[in-house]
C-alpha cells in the first residue's frame, strides 16, 4: 500500500476524507442558490450585464432533451421514460419557442460560440428533429467557424442517420455512454449494449468525420470489480477515442428515488475499492498515451480539450469541462441551468410543468441565484482549483486567506495541499481530494444542513 509523507496509506486518506460534498460543476452548488431574494427579470439584466463582458456576445447553448425508452439505474440526470416518440415533435417545438423569447433578449451581434446536447437521450429523437432544432437554434445568430458542437449519444439508439445528420449540422463532437461492459454490471444498471455496437457507432462516427469521439466511463458502479473493469477499460482502449470521462458514480437516491434503488446497497464498491478503479483505469490510460486532464477525464495530446489544459485555458461550466470560455450559456429545455456569469437560473424540473410554463409564458424559470461579489471570487478560485489544481489569492481580495490556510492545514500535513506565499497548489497525491480542498473555500458549507444533499467526494 502506498505511503504518504505522514506515513498514512491511500485507504487511510479515503477513510478520512471521503464525506459528502458539492462536486463544483457551478458555484455556490443549486442547494445554496438564494431563490427567496431571485426574480425572473434581475435575471434577465444580469444575461444583459454578461453579454457586456469582452467575451460576452459568444455563448454557448445546452439544450436537456430527457426522454429515454428505459430507466437506467445508476443516473442522476432528470429524465421521462417513454417508448412512445410522437412526443418528440412538441418537445422540439416547446423548445423552439423557449429560445424564440431567449433570442429577443440577447444581443444583436450575438454569436454561437458552443452547441451541446444532453439528457435523457438526445438520440432516442428521431434525427429530422435533431436537424429542425438545430436549424431553428442557428436561425438567429451566426455561429462562430470553430463552434464547439457536440451530444451525448447511447449507442443502442444511435443509428448512422443521427450521426450523418448531426454532422452536416455542423456537430464534430460526440460522447458515447459506455459505463462498463460487464454483463453483471450492465444487468445491474439496467443498460445493455454491446461491444458490438459500440463499435458500429465509433468507427461510422470516425468515417463521417468527427474529430473528438469520447468515451464516458462510471466506476463505482453495483457489481463492479477489479478484473470486469479492467477488461471494460483494455476494450474501451482499442478504440482509441479522442477523449474519456472517467465519471465517479454519485450514489443519492435521496434525490433520485427509485431509480437509483434498484439493486443491493451492499453491491456497490467500498470507498477503497472505489478509488482502486478509479486508479487501475488510469494506470492504463497513461501508459496506452492518454494524458490526465482535470478531474475524471483523459484525452489523446492533439485534442483540443489536452491542449487548453496544458494552455491553462480549460474552463467548467454545467456542461463539464470545455475549451470554450464563454461567459453566458443559456440552458434549453426541461430541468436546464443557465449561466449569466452574474446569476443562474433553472427551469422547471417537471416535463408537464416545463412545457405549461412555455405555453403560458415563454419562459420555465423556476428558481436561480445572482452571485455576490463574494461568490465571484469564490467561484474563480474554485474554477482554478478544479481546472488547474491551483490558484493565489491576492492580498486585496475578499477571501480570507488566514481562515482558508487554516482549514487547509490537515490537507497540508498529510501532503495533499502546499502554500506558497499565497498560492495554494494541489499535489500530484492531493489530485483525487481536489472537491475537499475547494470545500474549504467555501463559506456556505459553514450553514448547517439538515438532510442528504450531497453526493461522496471520493
Amino acid at each position: 500500500m502506498s505511503k504518504l509523507k505522514n506515513g498514512m496509506n491511500a485507504n487511510g486518506l479515503i477513510q478520512k476524507y471521503n464525506q459528502p460534498g458539492p462536486r463544483y460543476t457551478s458555484y455556490p452548488p443549486v442547494p445554496f442558490w438564494k431563490i427567496a431574494h431571485w426574480e425572473a427579470s434581475d435575471w434577465i439584466e444580469t444575461i444583459r450585464k454578461g453579454q457586456q463582458l469582452p467575451e460576452g456576445k459568444a455563448i454557448s447553448i445546452y439544450v436537456h432533451l430527457p426522454y429515454c425508452e428505459s430507466l437506467c439505474t445508476f443516473c442522476g440526470c432528470h429524465k421521462y421514460i417513454t417508448t412512445n416518440h410522437s412526443v418528440e415533435h412538441a418537445y422540439i417545438d416547446t423548445v423552439l419557442k423557449e429560445w424564440e423569447f431567449i433570442a429577443s433578449h440577447l444581443a444583436e451581434n450575438t454569436t454561437i460560440a458552443e452547441i451541446h446536447l444532453g439528457g435523457g437521450t438526445p438520440t432516442f429523437f428521431a434525427p429530422k428533429e435533431l436537424k429542425r432544432l438545430i436549424d431553428g437554434l442557428t436561425s438567429h445568430f451566426s455561429v462562430s467557424p470553430d463552434a464547439e458542437m457536440g451530444f451525448e449519444a447511447h449507442p443502442n439508439s444511435t443509428s448512422t442517420d443521427h450521426l450523418e445528420v448531426l454532422h452536416q449540422s455542423g456537430f464534430r463532437r460526440v460522447s458515447f455512454g459506455i459505463q462498463d461492459y460487464d454483463p453483471q454490471v450492465q444487468q445491474a444498471i439496467h443498460r445493455i449494449q454491446s461491444h458490438e455496437q459500440v463499435s458500429k457507432c465509433h468507427y461510422e462516427a470516425k468515417q463521417l468525420g468527427y474529430t473528438s469521439i469520447s468515451h464516458d466511463l462510471v466506476f463505482g458502479l453495483p457489481k463492479q470489480t477489479v478484473q470486469g473493469f479492467e477488461k471494460t477499460v483494455r476494450q474501451t482502449i482499442e478504440f482509441k477515442p479522442d477523449r474519456l470521462s472517467l465519471y465517479s458514480y454519485a450514489h443519492v437516491p435521496w434525490v433520485k428515488g427509485t431509480g437509483q434503488r434498484g439493486y443491493d446497497e451492499n453491491d456497490l464498491p467500498t470507498p477503497e475499492e472505489k478509488r482502486a478503479l478509479y486508479e487501475l483505469a488510469k494506470a492504463l490510460f497513461l501508459e496506452a498515451g492518454y494524458l490526465e486532464i482535470a478531474m475524471d477525464h483523459f484525452a489523446l495530446p492533439e485534442d483540443e480539450l489536452a491542449k487548453a489544459y496544458s494552455s491553462e485555458t480549460l474552463h467548467r461550466n454545467f456542461m463539464g469541462y470545455t475549451t470554450n470560455n464563454t461567459k453566458v450559456l443559456i440552458g434549453l429545455g426541461m430541468s436546464a441551468i443557465s449561466d449569466s456569469w452574474f446569476g443562474y437560473a433553472q427551469n422547471e424540473k417537471d416535463l408537464k410543468s416545463y412545457q405549461k410554463r412555455i405555453e403560458e409564458t415563454n419562459h420555465a424559470w423556476e428558481k436561480g441565484h445572482s452571485l455576490s461579489t463574494q461568490d465571484l471570487e469564490t467561484r474563480k478560485h474554485i474554477n482554478q482549483l478544479m481546472c488547474q489544481f491551483e490558484t493565489e489569492i491576492a492580498p486585496d481580495s475578499c477571501m480570507e486567506f488566514e481562515e482558508i490556510a487554516d482549514q487547509l492545514i490537515p490537507l497540508i500535513d498529510d501532503g495533499l495541499v502546499e502554500i506558497s506565499g499565497r498560492k495554494i497548489s494541489v499535489t500530484k497525491k492531493g489530485k483525487p481530494f481536489v472537491r475537499n480542498v475547494c470545500m474549504a473555500f467555501d463559506p456556505y458549507l459553514k450553514t448547517p444542513i439538515s438532510k442528504p444533499t450531497f453526493s461522496m467526494t471520493i
